[in-house]
């Protein structure tokens, strides 16, 4: 099992310092609400009830999970809310993908082209670089908390796909339909995790430096300051030395 990408922990860092400011539960309420149109009962809709979860682990009240379900099921009135996936490239070559939860399509796209544009990106079409991608359970977890034989023999008896160490942090990857076992036998071994979550994990890693490396940071920062987008994946990997160059 190898292979490994920063951007799992620039991810992680950023939905430390969203939690702080409060835009972790924006993104959350988003999410639980757009999963709960497939079913208010989290026992039977695992995507609500992988939201729901993430919300208690950032200490989201459970008032705001409660209505943001109610708005889902239609139970309290609310603004329509369209998931829309937006796939481009930035800097040097690396492909992106930007999942958005909006009440305005049309602006949002427009929003979007222009962050893109002004960071040395550029939207494309549908397909153009999903295919990159994999949809996975991720899970971080401190390289402090376990070691390797201990954790790989707990996570591939739960029916983990990878583990692999980023040189701070070890990944934890499996199918999406295995993300509650993997977690919970975790935390029956007593092992912290610092995030789960099932996202878009890259196929192939593209290495960034200089210019292309920075550029591709800016983009990704912006993108994720974008008040409509719940999660940016990039195929992007950057060397540790650099990246703490660049902040």
């Amino acid at each position: 099992m190898s292979g490994h990408s920063k951007w799992a922990t620039i991810k992680h860092k950023k939905a430390a310092l969203d939690a702080k400011r409060g835009k972790m539960f924006t993104r959350l309420i988003k999410e639980i609400t757009i999963a709960a149109r497939s079913g208010g009962d989290p026992d039977g809709n695992p995507r609500l009830r992988t939201a729901i979860t993430a919300a208690k682990n950032v200490s989201m009240p459970a008032d705001n999970s409660k209505k943001a379900i109610m708005r889902g099921t239609g139970e309290l009135e609310g603004g329509q809310i369209d998931e829309v996936m937006f796939e481009g490239y930035g800097a040097g070559g690396a492909a992106v993908l930007v999942m958005v939860a909006t009440d305005n399509r049309n602006r949002t796209v427009s929003e979007i082209r222009h962050l893109f544009s002004k960071h040395g990106g550029n939207l494309g079409e549908q397909g153009s670089v999903g295919w990159m991608f994999e949809r996975k359970s991720h899970i971080l977890i401190a390289g402090d908390k376990a070691g390797e034989d201990q954790l790989m023999g707990i996570v591939l008896d739960a029916g983990a796909d990878d583990l692999r160490n980023d040189g701070g942090n070890w990944e934890v990857l499996s199918g999406p339909e295995s993300h509650e076992a993997v977690l919970e036998a975790l935390h029956k071994a007593g092992i912290e995790t610092a995030s789960a979550e099932i996202g878009m994990i890259p196929k192939n890693l593209i290495k960034l430096d200089g210019k292309n490396a920075a550029g591709m940071l800016r983009l990704s920062d912006a993108l994720e300051e974008h008040e409509d987008v719940q999660n940016v994946y990039s195929n992007f990997d950057i060397d540790e030395k650099e990246l703490e160059a660049l902040g």
